[in-house]
């Protein structure tokens, strides 16, 4: 648990630069960039994709603007990030309850040595999860997710790195920044309120372990309807629910997945219920199939 926390920080507090491949289930293995900057005014990170799409993305704390140089497009957005590596929470008193913590042996990877760490699931509910974490600072090199065939769906690997000293706040400059003038900025994601509110709907049947984080009500300007957001999580894998309005042309009903998330969408009465996990499909089902409005 120590070593949980250690990760839990660094991957926060450690200034890094590097470049590391992530793959999901079979999907190509995608290379990125990425440096991150941490000092008493907050963190920054800069994440730029080397294959495929250029895309560029600088984040000030929870301000965040995505370059799209083939579009000629600056997204800007506030959000809450997924940290890279894709990591620990901060509170992290309930992983025990859910995953049997395991010290392996040591291992290495960019050139650096490393401390192998498992999460072992007490249950189908979740994944088991493996970090590779640098043994000076943390910071966590290698993360997999295996399901309970012991298949991995999920890798993230650093390939080459520097930690520390070699880093510096310069190195977030975008390289887009004064080519892009006359570029279409689209701030549309900074118009949605949100409001914490009980949105009228319960779970009957809640996966063990897991308990609601937050509750939300969204609106978009100009949209008359509102999006009602839940998110459920065990301390490490999340699960959001998403009701609305059924759209003129839904989505198909049913599963589906991508690399370790999974996906469930059904109706229920006019509203359409999506659930996105990254846990094991019949979590993610069982959320779908025993959440309804507390007015039916």
């Amino acid at each position: 648990m120590a070593w949980l926390k250690k990760m839990a920080a660094a991957s926060r507090q450690v200034n890094y630069h590097g470049t590391f491949v992530y793959q999901h289930g079979r999907s190509p293995v995608e290379t990125s960039r990425i440096t991150h900057f941490f000092s008493a005014g907050g963190e920054y990170e800069k994440l730029e994709t080397l294959d495929g799409p250029a895309r560029e993305i600088i984040r000030n704390n929870n301000n965040v603007t995505c370059y799209l140089p083939e579009s000629k497009t600056i997204v800007i957005e506030k959000r809450a990030p997924r940290r890279l590596p894709a990591m620990l929470p901060e509170q992290l008193s309930s992983i025990a309850d859910s995953y049997v913590v395991k010290k392996g042996e040591r291992g290495r990877v960019a050139g650096y040595d490393c401390q192998i760490l498992a999460l072992e699931p007490r249950d189908n509910l979740r994944y088991g999860h493996k970090f590779c974490a640098e043994l000076a600072t943390g910071l966590p090199l290698r993360a997999r997710v295996y399901n309970d065939k012991n298949e991995m769906v999920e890798s993230f690997l650093f390939t080459h790195l520097t930690i520390g000293a070699g880093v510096s706040k310069d190195m977030l400059r975008s390289r887009y920044a004064a080519r892009s003038q006359t570029w279409r900025v689209d701030k549309s994601a900074l118009e949605q309120k949100e409001t914490s509110e009980d949105t009228g709907w319960t779970l009957k049947n809640q996966p063990a372990g897991f308990k609601k984080l937050t509750e939300v009500k969204r609106s978009v300007a100009g949209r008359a309807t509102t999006t009602s957001h839940i998110v459920y999580s065990d301390g490490l894998a999340a699960i959001s629910v998403f009701i609305e309005p059924m759209p003129e042309s839904p989505p198909p009903l049913g599963p589906t997945y991508q690399g370790a998330f999974n996906i469930y969408v059904r109706a229920q009465a006019d509203q359409m219920v999506t659930v996105v996990g990254e846990t094991p499909a019949r979590t993610v089902k069982q959320i779908a199939e025993s959440l309804s409005s507390r007015d039916q």
